[in-house]
């Protein structure tokens, strides 16, 4: 199994904060021969329905002195874990975790908003000091 990310317990604690049930730290998915930990998968009951969302998060806090390629492994990782959702969970939304100083600065670079935009990447921008959730990017 992979190490937590070093804003793992920052991002979790803010979910909670949110609403957000965690139900899974790690989520494991097996699909086609392979083995998947995504960080952590959450669910939140919506008014009465017993069926809630659930939500899966991948957190990455780009603390590595090149971003660029914190941010190309992020998204390949973010593609394979989207499909294999697809196989195993479909009801389940993936969204990557980042810290929200990490999202202010480079996420707002031209070329990382494309691939964003081109991925459909879905975001949570974390206060991983205050461990709030600041935004939440479709």
């Amino acid at each position: 199994m992979p190490a937590k990310d070093l804003f793992h317990e920052a991002v979790k604690n803010a979910l909670i904060k949110d609403g957000w049930t965690i139900t899974d730290d790690p989520l494991s998915i097996k699909v086609g021969g392979m083995d998947f930990y995504i960080d952590l998968g959450a669910e939140k009951l919506i008014g009465a329905e017993k069926e809630g969302r659930k939500i899966a998060i991948e957190i990455k806090g780009f603390t590595s002195l090149s971003q660029t390629y914190e941010f190309h492994l992020a998204v390949g990782q973010f593609v394979n874990y989207r499909v294999a959702l697809e196989e195993k969970e479909p009801d389940r939304v993936l969204y990557l975790a980042v810290p929200s100083d990490t999202y202010k600065d480079f996420f707002k670079l031209d070329f990382v908003k494309t691939v964003i935009e081109k991925q459909h990447l879905k975001l949570i921008i974390c206060n991983v000091k205050k461990e709030e959730v600041t935004k939440w990017q479709e």
